[in-house]
């Protein structure tokens, strides 16, 4: 037992599922990014790494740089008033974080499993003019991408929490439609 919390068991093969299905939802919104900030390859370095990892390779320090670069890719969009392009890099990073899915039955855990396509959701949705309709098409489409292993692991950690304004909606839509 860790902090409290009762340990899952998660193989490296449940890791690498995750991630995969993490950088499938991320690609689906870098295009997004790459249209407003074309010179900054932040985003798609860390899809990049996620994917090495998830397509057998070791987990190394470049994931988690990839992972910081992309929220850091993020905020700068954020501040430049860049909404979708800024949600894009935060799946981007998203996919990164879920190489570090913990073992922990904590509800927050499942943000690593399902942020990278609740983040890529509102990215689609707000190029779209705003249409939740386009989230919602999105989240359907991530629930059919959702291979066996990634439903699995997900049912192995406490439902996600509340909380996390849209994302965090997007968050709980998904992981109800995959359990």
């Amino acid at each position: 037992m860790a902090n409290g919390s009762p340990e899952i068991d998660l193989s490296v093969g449940d890791l690498q599922a995750v991630t995969g299905f993490a950088v499938t939802c991320a690609t689906t919104a870098l295009a997004i990014f790459e249209e407003v900030r074309p010179d900054d390859g932040r985003p798609r370095t860390a899809i990049e790494v996620a994917r090495a990892f998830a397509d057998g390779g070791r987990r190394t320090k470049a994931i988690r740089d990839g992972a910081w670069a992309a929220h850091r890719a993020a905020q700068e969009a954020r501040d430049d008033e860049q909404a979708a392009a800024s949600a894009a890099a935060r799946a981007a990073g998203h996919a990164c974080g879920a190489a570090y899915l913990h073992p922990l039955a904590k509800a927050t855990q499942v943000g690593h499993i399902l942020g990278s396509a609740a983040c890529a959701a509102p990215a689609r949705e707000l190029v779209a003019g705003d249409d939740p309709a386009v989230a919602a098409e999105h989240i359907a489409q991530a629930v059919a991408l959702a291979p066996a292993v990634v439903v699995d692991v997900l049912r192995r950690f406490p439902t996600a929490p509340s909380g996390g304004g849209r994302v965090g909606e997007l968050i709980r839509e998904l992981d109800s439609a995959l359990r």
